[in-house]
């Protein structure tokens, strides 16, 4: 509620950056690893410090749904739905009185070419091109989601096993810390950082009873995460997700 009385305030002032992208994300499968801080500071924006719940550090992978997707306001064929699975860590800012909780992506995959240039002549993030294929089922209140990418002899995937209705997020919940970063920042060329906003309505979630991840952690992500990447999450859970805006980013001092 804060987080949209904030976005109407905003509004109402005529604050509001200019829309990059509109699109939906959907089916998120959220995977969370606590993991030394140590190992994040490397990827940490200039301006900003790493976000921690109950003094825990965590990492994510995700993988998420791209529908009806928008480009400065035009749908770009062939482009408007698609998979994406990142892996990201969350931070904070304090501006003008205000924390922004965010999140740093260290690496985002996509299956189309055009997708991955473009986020990275725009936002320089570490965008990679793999083929990439979902699948979704649903039998009464059972839900399974499962992501799948990469090359036939370097398969990688996530799936997720969900049971019940979902709730909305609760705060104080590690859900919640997960979930609820309304910033992005990316680390420029020039080592700058560029900040962005994204807004969405507080999402629904399910809490799994099985979440696996199926994935050469050295290979895809590097060495020093495979001790905190394992096959078996720390925590996950299952998120509708919601139509979300994505605003210009600007660089910050």
């Amino acid at each position: 509620m804060l987080t949209l009385l904030r976005y109407k305030s905003q509004l109402a002032n005529g604050s509001k950056r200019p829309t990059f992208l509109t699109t939906e994300w959907r089916n998120l499968a959220m995977l969370n690893y606590e993991i030394d801080p140590a190992i994040l500071k490397p990827y940490l924006p200039v301006g900003t410090t790493l976000d921690a719940w109950n003094e825990k550090h965590y990492i994510s992978v995700v993988g998420l749904m791209f529908l009806n997707t928008r480009l400065y306001g035009l749908p770009i064929p062939l482009h408007r739905n698609f998979e994406e699975v990142n892996l990201r860590f969350y931070v904070r800012r304090e501006m003008d009185g205000e924390l922004r909780r965010g999140v740093v992506f260290i690496k985002e995959i996509v299956p189309r070419r055009a997708i991955t240039a473009v986020a990275r002549a725009i936002y320089n993030e570490n965008y990679i091109t793999m083929p990439m294929t979902h699948a979704f089922h649903s039998a009464g209140s059972a839900h399974r989601v499962a992501y799948e990418w990469g090359h036939p002899r370097a398969r990688h995937g996530l799936s997720v096993e969900a049971n019940g209705e979902p709730t909305l997020l609760r705060d104080d919940t590690e859900e919640e810390f997960i979930a609820e970063h309304y910033w992005g920042y990316a680390v420029q060329r020039d080592g700058g950082t560029l900040e962005y906003e994204v807004e969405h309505p507080r999402w629904r979630v399910r809490r799994t009873h099985s979440a696996k991840l199926q994935c050469d952690i050295e290979q895809l992500y590097g060495s020093q995460f495979a001790p905190y990447i394992t096959p078996t999450p720390d925590s996950a859970f299952l998120a509708e997700g919601s139509p979300v805006t994505v605003r210009k980013g600007i660089r910050i001092r």
